[in-house]
């Protein structure tokens, strides 16, 4: 079993790298990277001249991973080292020097100049391999004492240890590292943090600018929320997220970082939301639909099973047929409509977060999804083990069909049941998309969708990324769960039961 599980996770780990590979290499080959800029606010803004638009469009592709890029100061300094007397005016003595130099950078590296300043820069288009393989090199982040790098804090100490924090208490806190507070504990689920190690699934652009990928869909929602936090010097009404401060340089903090926590460097922070992040919207939903889905149809599919080819079997048959060949889109908007007529909201942001109605459409959507599908193969397969043998011998000791259905046929159906959990979460996600945008819901289905429309590459990656990771892994624990149910399964290492 342990080897079944160790091989069986290195294949999901191979299956994951494959179709995020796949899909990072499609979007930066196939999908031009000019739309980036659509729904940059400060693209019009500084981009006036021909320069400053050549500069800021080479500046986030550089930032995004799409090519090198020195502007007309770095390449200066570059060259230097190759020719002092090169200065930044557009001769033909300084052209000279740049080209020698940036042919001795091969790999790409072109020689530009701006149309208007008539000013040199370099570029290099970055090969997709290259930055499939960067995204992978970079994908955890391991903090340490060495991780800050300030001139302007020399005496910075560097160490890792065990302290009783006066602001979060006993806790392994860090200096010179990345996160000021590593390992610590608090009453949030799943009351266990750290932040040894990261991951890092980029940097959103052009919505949630500047932001990680993951800090975007993991960080809450909504205003701000105040509460009384326990500060370093005092206790104060704020919305600080005590827990994420992180290395700020003392040359950048201002009045209010001395205020809150003296001469402490770690002081750039995360601020605490009313409303919960895109991954705990989605869950929420999710799970209940599936909970939903699975409570409709084990008792609905062993009905029509106990009574087979009744009235009830067949009028439930049709139901269910029409239901699996109706359009999602239609489903969608026929609940939606009910719900509406029922004094339920029909958009995710009538009632917001806090009130639990918001929840309900979207939820009763996601379990509707799956339970047509869901209830047909449980009728399909109980019927089937209604003629096995030790069905038989149940009747022939003079059990009830219901006793047989509840105690025998029921009982072996639910390894088969619990195998098919991974198909229903895929099932979740796959709805969770349209019926999040529908309802204006904030999860990341409707983050995944709007990512596409923006062309916001790296969280469209990242998201696929979390989504093949969830779809992938619960296949694996859809087996193990299977052998929690019927110990007589076997997990071998070749992948047989």
């Amino acid at each position: 079993m342990k080897k079944y599980i160790l091989l069986r996770t290195l294949r999901s780990l191979l299956s994951i790298f494959v179709v995020t590979a796949l899909t990072y290499t499609i979007i930066y080959t196939m999908v031009p990277r000019r739309l980036i800029f659509r729904q940059d606010p400060n693209y019009n803004k500084i981009a006036k001249t021909a320069d400053s638009k050549a500069n800021y469009e080479n500046t986030i592709y550089e930032r995004l991973g799409y090519i090198d890029y020195y502007d007309t100061k770095e390449l200066q300094e570059k060259a230097s080292s190759l020719d002092k007397s090169v200065t930044t005016k557009p001769t033909k003595e300084n052209k000279a020097i740049y080209q020698k130099y940036v042919d001795s950078l091969g790999r790409g590296w072109r020689l530009h100049q701006f149309k208007q300043s008539k000013q040199f820069y370099a570029t290099r288009d970055v090969p997709v391999l290259e930055r499939v393989f960067g995204f992978y090199t970079h994908l955890f982040e391991f903090d340490n004492t060495g991780w800050v790098k300030d001139k302007t804090n020399p005496n910075l100490k560097r160490y890792i240890r065990i302290e009783n924090d006066p602001a979060i208490g006993w806790s392994v806190v860090g200096s010179g590292t990345k996160h000021k507070y590593l390992l610590y504990f608090n009453s949030q689920f799943p009351f266990v943090h750290q932040n040894f190690v990261k991951m890092n699934l980029g940097t959103s652009y052009p919505t949630y600018a500047e932001q990680g990928v993951l800090d975007v869909i993991t960080q809450g929602q909504g205003q701000t929320k105040s509460s009384v936090v326990n500060f370093p010097t005092g206790k104060k009404i704020s919305s600080v997220d005590i827990y994420s401060r992180t290395y700020k340089s003392p040359s950048q903090a201002d009045a209010r970082d001395r205020s809150y926590y003296g001469n402490d460097p770690y002081t750039a922070t995360k601020s605490r939301y009313q409303y919960p992040s895109m991954v705990t919207s989605s869950a929420i939903a999710g799970l209940i639909g599936l909970v939903l889905s699975y409570a409709l149809a084990i008792p609905l599919g062993s009905y029509m099973a106990l009574f087979k080819n009744t009235i009830f079997d067949s009028v439930s048959t049709g139901v269910l047929t029409f239901l699996l060949s109706l359009p999602t889109i239609a489903l969608v908007y026929i609940i939606r409509l009910i719900g509406s007529e029922i004094g339920l909201p029909d958009s995710f942001p009538i009632l917001g977060a806090g009130d639990w109605r918001s929840y309900v459409l979207p939820s009763v959507i996601l379990g509707l999804l799956s339970t047509p599908g869901l209830a047909i193969w449980i009728r399909r397969y109980m019927i089937d083990l209604q003629s096995q043998d030790f069905v038989r011998f149940a009747r022939a000791k003079g059990l009830s069909e219901q006793e047989i259905s509840n105690k025998h046929i029921l009982k072996n159906a639910m390894v088969s049941l619990v195998s098919g959990i991974p198909a229903s979460i895929v099932g979740v996600i796959t709805g969770a998309t349209l019926t999040e945008t529908i309802f204006a819901y904030p999860g990341m289905g409707k983050m995944l969708i709007d990512s596409v429309r923006a062309s916001n590459n790296a969280m469209v990656v990242g998201l696929v990324f979390i989504f093949t990771a969830l779809s992938i892994f619960s296949l694996l624990v859809g087996d193990i769960l299977m052998t929690i149910i019927d110990p007589r399964i076997k997990l071998t290492s070749k992948g047989g039961k």
